[in-house]
């Protein structure tokens, strides 16, 4: 495919080339564990060190991923949390922000829904850059890939330790943005990948494809990070960040004053690792 376009998200990994080092990309649920701390969180996000944000679309059966994201998701949605809550979120912030690129995470069918071509262009307007819809696989790619990039959304896929270079191919065809490797098998959260073995799965990657290469699932620590971006373009901490908001919870579910600083004090950690 023929890139017609440029978005926040090329530019940044433009930008983290020329430092020398791997971005980190963080994953929250939008509107967990309530619309108020939510937002409080993404805005402190790239403060924080996040180079490029994922907000997850709460949906009811998100079957890629583990419990902790499967909870993010339910608090969020008892919490009456919408997908137009979602793209207001994204429009709020980039009032302050026209820099940091978001991604929108999840499942088709709240995008269904919604329906698809409305959500793309409210998505668009409202500032989000790209799309990871983990359900639609390249075969369908008419349904909801390209006409994102008609908008000029990058459409991100995965790839994962299963997907052979003949898959790769189909997988990278209408891919733009960056490449998500999927370090792990199984759901989000189940185990921790294994450095040795995630640079020779990017290096392969990176023979097939001049995206950057951004590695997420299983990755909870500093120093896994680290660890991780010794090949990767970019790392992906997602599930340790949602437990993080479940932990500081009171025991009705409700946030506390630790909610949102004990979030954005692991981001800290964790940039500090990969700009050491």
């Amino acid at each position: 495919m023929t890139k017609k376009f440029e978005t926040r998200i090329d530019r940044r990994f433009v930008a983290l080339k020329a430092e020398g080092r791997a971005g980190l990309v963080t994953f929250v649920t939008a509107g967990d564990p309530d619309l108020a701390t939510s937002k409080t969180i993404l805005a402190g996000l790239p403060k924080a060190g996040a180079d490029l944000i994922e907000l997850g679309m709460p949906f009811s059966d998100p079957m890629a991923d583990g419990p902790a994201i499967q909870a993010s998701s339910l608090r969020a949605l008892r919490a009456g949390h919408t997908m137009r809550n979602t793209l207001d979120m994204v429009r709020e912030f980039r009032k302050s922000d026209n820099e940091t690129p978001i991604v929108l995470m999840g499942y088709y069918n709240p995008i269904y829904v919604y329906p698809a071509e409305k959500f793309l262009d409210d998505a668009a307007a409202a500032g989000v850059d790209g799309l990871i819809v983990v359900d639609v696989p390249p075969e369908a790619d008419d349904e909801l890939c390209l006409p994102a990039v008609e908008r000029g959304l990058n459409f991100v896929r995965l790839a994962t330790p299963t997907t052979d270079d003949k898959r790769l191919k189909t997988v990278l065809k209408n891919t733009s943005g960056f490449l998500y490797y999927v370090s792990i098998t199984g759901i989000t959260g189940s185990g921790s990948a294994d450095p040795a073995d995630v640079q020779l799965q990017v290096a392969r990657l990176k023979r097939a494809t001049t995206l950057p290469v951004a590695v997420g699932f299983g990755v909870r620590t500093p120093e896994q990070a680290r660890a991780i971006a010794e090949g990767a373009d970019a790392v992906v901490v997602g599930s340790a960040l949602v437990r993080s908001i479940e932990d500081s919870l009171a025991q009705d579910g409700r946030a506390t004053g630790n909610t949102a600083a004990s979030v954005l004090s692991l981001v800290e950690g964790l940039s500090a690792a990969l700009r050491a």
